[in-house]
């Protein structure tokens, strides 16, 4: 597991966690330079260099030809394995950051190591969350994995904790797991999902659908409003 931690506005800390290898990892065989800049160490253009001012090893021979071809769990920089050609991360994702790769602001993208940003394919978030929910969020470039996760058919259960500008009144359990909520719209009504009351404030909402706003707009549904809502887990994935 790698963990790496940022200062984020003199207010708190993101952990990043290099968190699961979704599928058997990859081992490719390709040029050097191939290697490097898909990973984000260096362009192809300054693999020449980058082999000069690193040690870059294949295997026990250290190598200045950024043309020769090699598997990549061949490789070393500076005694240290490359990294995974496919990355999934676990982020704990805070207020105001955008999940975004083209927006104003601050983008999730931002947070990660430069070396991270620079990788091709780039990562991307596994679905989004708004701006100012904070929580569990997945990044990753294997793009099977993104779609096979925020395909519509996929029944992720997803964790959020919602504070709530009004107490609950009592009947929003029975609204919640009854299958036939209909959100102002839609034409199909929401899957069941679990409430757990906190406190007249405070509830935990288990959900395995990705809808526009849902947490915000069920809670609407019932003549509530979320003034702050944090996203627990994310599959097998917490930021507990």
């Amino acid at each position: 597991i790698l963990n790496y931690k940022y200062f984020l506005k003199d207010i708190l800390y993101i952990i990043f966690k290099n968190i699961k290898k979704p599928y058997n990892m990859p081992n490719s065989y390709k040029r050097v330079d191939a290697h490097l800049s898909n990973l984000g160490y260096c362009s192809r253009g300054e693999a020449k260099n980058f082999l000069k001012m690193f040690r870059v090893c294949v295997g026990d021979e250290r190598i200045f030809d950024a043309n020769k071809k090699a598997y990549h769990n061949d490789i070393t920089v500076d005694d240290e394995p490359l990294d995974a050609e496919s990355l999934v991360i676990l982020m704990n994702k805070p207020s105001g950051v955008i999940c975004s790769h083209n927006d104003a602001g601050v983008l999730i993208y931002s947070l990660l190591p430069i070396r991270w940003q620079r990788r091709n394919p780039k990562i991307s978030t596994i679905g989004r969350l708004d701006a100012d929910t904070t929580g569990a969020i997945l990044l990753t470039d294997n793009g099977a994995l993104n779609h096979k996760l925020t395909s519509p058919k996929s029944d992720v259960a997803k964790v959020y904790e919602a504070t709530l500008a009004e107490p609950i009144k009592g009947d929003e359990v029975d609204i919640f797991a009854s299958g036939e909520l209909l959100l102002n719209g839609e034409k199909k009504p929401l899957l069941p999902a679990k409430l757990e009351v906190i406190n007249p404030t405070l509830v935990r909402l288990k959900i395995c659908e990705g809808r526009y706003h849902q947490v915000k707009r069920m809670f609407g549904s019932v003549g509530n409003r979320v003034i702050a809502l944090h996203r627990v887990s994310f599959g097998d994935f917490s930021v507990e």
